[in-house]
């Protein structure tokens, strides 16, 4: 009975502490927003505040409006996965047909931005941050696709995270993480949160005039498939479910979804609306606090 008095009193201190700091709208639910898909990954808010996310084993990609609901935007797209758009409004991907970060232009045409570190294809990029200075972070852990030709293997030496700068000079800045997945960083591009999946822990960095990570510090006991951030600065990491910590690495908020959430951004015009991808479907929360995402 103990026991269960103490979890009893965890629950209540965090829905009481949650409620606090009002990061969801009131009576707020977890809505159905579409399905029948094989695999979401991926969101990202347009300047609009409309969503893209792929259907990766379908090599697809999505547009969620908020009046219009779901229509298809492409097919053919390099296997994306994780989406970002930069300023200029081009939507970047982390396309691992080729092993390849590429940008889309409004037309759909695809353009090569980055392949092959140190003559070797990467492993197969995953997720990506755009920081406010135009470059760009992106993970890049080893997950084999069945539709990479036969005998592909994993060339680099590490399962690392990358930098690459606005002049198109690459940097590996991470190299002892045992799957790197999921990332954001904080608008005023000063602090860098990374995931690793496989050992279930999420790190906070600071970001250096040059790109470079400092100050490694332990920030949640989660590895997190996908992240984004709102304008109070708390994170938000899936895993199971959807886990809000507070800027200083407090639990605020757990979020039951119908099934195990890959990603999630904010969008909307107001950007008020959580958009969470996970496996056969999407789904959405209305929320208080808004995304930090343009």
């Amino acid at each position: 009975m103990k026991s269960v008095s103490v979890f009893v009193l965890v629950f209540l201190s965090l829905s009481v502490f949650a409620q606090k700091n009002g990061i969801m709208a009131k009576n707020a639910t977890v809505e159905k927003a579409g399905g029948d898909f094989s695999f979401t990954e991926g969101p990202a808010v347009a300047s609009d505040g409309r969503i893209y996310f792929t259907d990766q084993p379908n090599d697809r990609i999505y547009i969620w409006d908020e009046k219009e609901g779901i229509s298809l935007w492409m097919e053919e797209s390099g296997r994306s996965n994780g989406l970002y758009f930069n300023k200029a409004g081009k939507l970047m991907a982390c396309a691992d047909l080729h092993n390849q970060l590429v940008a889309f232009s409004e037309n759909k045409k695809m353009q090569v931005v980055f392949q092959n570190y140190n003559g070797s294809h990467l492993n197969g990029p995953n997720d990506l941050w755009i920081a406010p200075n135009g470059g760009i972070y992106f993970t890049d852990p080893y997950y084999h696709r069945k539709y990479w030709k036969e005998n592909h293997t994993e060339l680099q030496d590490t399962r690392g995270v990358y930098y690459l700068n606005p002049q198109g000079k690459i940097t590996r800045v991470i190299d002892d993480y045992k799957q790197p997945n999921g990332l954001i960083g904080t608008p005023d591009g000063k602090t860098l949160y990374v995931a690793d999946i496989n050992d279930k822990k999420i790190w906070k960095y600071n970001i250096g005039p040059d790109g470079n990570l400092s100050n490694k510090k332990y920030f949640a006991p989660h590895g997190s498939d996908g992240m984004t951030m709102d304008n109070k600065g708390n994170v938000y990491l899936t895993r199971g479910k959807v886990w809000v910590y507070s800027p200083e690495g407090k639990l605020i908020q757990e979020i039951d979804i119908p099934e195990s959430p890959s990603n999630v951004c904010f969008g909307g015009k107001k950007r008020n609306i959580l958009f969470i991808t996970a496996r056969t479907s999407v789904y959405t929360l209305k929320m208080k606090v808004k995304g930090v995402d343009e």
